[in-house]
């Protein structure tokens, strides 16, 4: 799908109202994306996006006037829907401009400044409500260099960050095994991107200058905050660095600039993990089911991970299968560990099922968009990292020695959290206060008090206005208008004294003022608003302080991550009877008694599946002809054979009495 043209964005007839003439200039930036315009408690749309949003979500569509002989499609909806209507909004495929007032419209006489904070793309999402949690929502870049096609992945809700070069074939099975949501490349390649890769991404394209290698470099050297990029190996690639420059361009672009969390990249090499081309992803229902709603696929067949981010990696794991027989092993030890000390193996899983997602936190504690209810979850998260790592240097296993070392339990990061932060926060935002805890500010404990205290000595004049007027219904209540007021029925307002001030009537009652109601009223509100003042203060200052830790949260996550999909193989294995495999460096694949991972699990209950011997080498049997009926089995046991290949080299131990399998660099299937 490619970006709207801007000219079908423009309107047939500009509007003559300012505050039309205040949306079409913020427009004109965002002609392409559906523009979130907030006008008081209203996210509005005109226009075309008016037309297209109604449509997407279902509101009504309507005309408003704006100036002579002129009028404009309307459809809205209130700001605090935001969160229902957004996901709808980018699920369509739609590129949203969030365009939010800049000052308190109270303090301003006049139109209210605006301007837009984000926009929200397929790729570029922060947003939770938008974001899945067991699925990564990377952006890619391709560029085609000279010699070499360059590609770049970026998740920015985690900090993921990935490049490679190659071919274009090499960079198709890479955009086939990591599912971008949205892809960039250059303008002028429309042709050789469709011809190579399809048309079944979202993308977007860039002007060549974006891709300027120069330029890419100078811009991923000061994201890192490097002098090069020899650290990251990837200081020789020309292509790969221009597709991932162009990311963060295209970061900039859409308002997303608080990006510390992006602090290294990542190289992707072909000699690194087994080719899977996308047409044996498919065939072998890697990440999707081809039968519809009754099939399951592969992903979520092997799927026992407990956290969000482990369950991310698992699929990386399965796109990207190792080929190093030192690192396969590596993983064969842990898992096989586990299996046999069920007891610690359920000590760490009842610990890690504590864990948040901790690179969704990171990276919203780098844009300075994370809640406090986020905030006390990754407090009690870095509780059960404390845990996990001590459960691990308990063991005398060494393999288990090497996951603790890489775990950093943040104590510090979890007291600084518990002083700050109630436990239990009253509201989710902080514009709203009740989030930071007794004792952190002197200040703040003594408006508290004036606060309580103020509103029992407003109950208290209540009552004694009830007793001196001999009015029981008379009541104080609260408005934006004229603040606090008195409130007396029709029936009761002979018995007003004087020296009330009558500030509003209703159909019913009257409301009065008084002085000493205002005196108060001040006392308590000036109050109130200096509390939210000094909150907000403090929890920035808390964020600021958090977010010089991200390194170490982010590297926590990692090895949370890690462990989770090892526990998840150790799961697996015991649920379902799995036994690890031998890898040998020869040309021998023999399999005894394998099975079907998926086929096995969707069986009816009692119902065994029957398994079957394979033997392949290059001296006796390279290949195999398999004859017989329709649904006799042909197909299964092809998908069997490479899915167990392909589970012995992702770590995990296979569906089968035994296995002997060659190291193996690619895996075809064609059904």
């Amino acid at each position: 799908m490619n970006e709207t043209k801007a000219d079908k964005a423009k309107p047939a007839k500009r509007a003559k109202t300012p505050l039309m003439d205040q949306y079409y200039a913020a427009k004109a930036a965002y002609p392409d994306a559906i523009m979130l315009f907030r006008v008081g408690d209203f996210y509005e749309t005109f226009g075309e996006d008016a037309i297209k949003t109604s449509g997407i979500l279902g509101i009504t569509l309507t005309r408003r006037a704006n100036g002579t002989a002129s009028h404009v499609e309307l459809a809205g909806f209130p700001y605090h829907a935001i969160d229902t209507y957004l996901p709808k909004l980018v699920r369509a495929g739609e590129r949203v401009a969030i365009c939010e007032q800049l000052e308190d419209p109270k303090l301003v006489k006049g139109l209210v400044k605006r301007g837009v904070t984000e926009l929200i793309t397929p790729g570029v999402v922060l947003q939770d409500n938008i974001l899945t949690n067991k699925e990564n929502t990377f952006l890619a870049s391709v560029y085609f260099g000279k010699q070499l096609t360059g590609v770049a992945f970026l998740d920015i809700s985690t900090g993921e960050f990935y490049v490679a070069e190659g071919s274009d074939a090499y960079v198709d099975k890479l955009l086939s095994n990591l599912q971008p949501k949205e892809v960039v490349y250059q303008r002028a390649a429309e042709d050789r991107f469709k011809s190579s890769f399809g048309v079944r991404y979202y993308t977007y394209r860039l002007d060549e200058w974006v891709f300027s290698e120069d330029v890419c470099r100078e811009k991923l050297c000061r994201q890192f905050g490097t002098k090069s990029l020899k650290g990251f190996g990837v200081d020789h690639f020309t292509a790969g660095l221009s597709a991932a420059g162009s990311i963060l361009h295209y970061l900039e672009m859409t308002e997303h600039r608080q990006t510390d969390h992006l602090r290294s990249i990542s190289r992707l090499d072909s000699e690194d993990s087994v080719w899977i081309d996308k047409f044996s992803i498919a065939n072998l229902e890697l990440f999707s089911s081809n039968g519809g709603a009754r099939r399951t696929s592969f992903a979520d067949v092997i799927d026992r991970t407990l956290t969000p981010m482990g369950g991310r990696l698992l699929k990386r794991w399965i796109a990207m299968p190792l080929r190093k027989v030192r690192e396969i092993e590596a993983r064969h030890e842990v898992v096989e560990v586990f299996v046999k000390d069920v007891e610690l193996h359920e000590a760490l899983t009842d610990q890690i099922a504590r864990v948040g997602d901790l690179e969704r936190i990171a990276s919203r504690i780098a844009a300075a968009r994370v809640l406090p209810r986020e905030l006390v979850q990754l407090k009690h998260s870095l509780t059960a990292v404390e845990m996990l790592k001590a459960l691990l240097d308990s063991s005398d296993q060494q393999p288990l020695h090497a996951l603790s070392e890489a775990i950093n339990p943040m104590v510090e990061v979890r007291q600084e959290i518990e002083r700050t932060i109630y436990p239990d926060p009253e509201t989710n935002q902080i514009q709203k206060g009740g989030i930071i805890a007794d004792g952190v500010d002197p200040e703040l404990d003594d408006l508290r008090r004036i606060a309580l205290h103020g509103k029992d000595y407003l109950l208290q004049l209540q009552q004694r206005e009830r007793e001196a007027t001999g009015i029981s219904s008379l009541k104080l209540g609260y408005n934006n208008v004229f603040g606090y007021y008195i409130e007396v029925s029709n029936t009761h307002k002979d018995k007003v004294p004087e020296g009330w001030i009558r500030k509003q009537t209703l159909t019913n009652a009257e409301r009065y003022i008084t002085e000493e109601l205002k005196e108060y009223e001040e006392k308590i509100l000036g109050a109130e608003e200096r509390m939210l003042q000094i909150e907000q203060r403090l929890y920035q200052q808390l964020i600021a302080d958090l977010s010089r830790t991200i390194p170490t949260l982010q590297r926590d996550a990692g090895a949370i991550s890690r462990l989770d999909c090892l526990q998840s193989f150790a799961r697996l294995a015991v649920e379902r009877r799995y036994t690890r495999p031998e890898l040998n460096d020869g040309k021998r694949i023999e399999i005894r008694e394998g099975r079907h991972p998926v086929i096995e699990m969707l069986l009816p209950v009692g119902e065994e599946y029957i398994p079957n011997d394979i033997m392949l080498d290059d001296d006796d049997q390279q290949i195999i002809m398999i004859t017989g009926p329709n649904m006799s089995g042909k197909s299964a046991l092809l998908r069997q054979t490479a899915l167990i290949v392909l589970m012995a080299h992702m770590g995990s131990f296979v569906p089968a009495q035994s296995a002997d399998i060659a190291l193996t660099d690619r895996i075809f299937t064609r059904i």
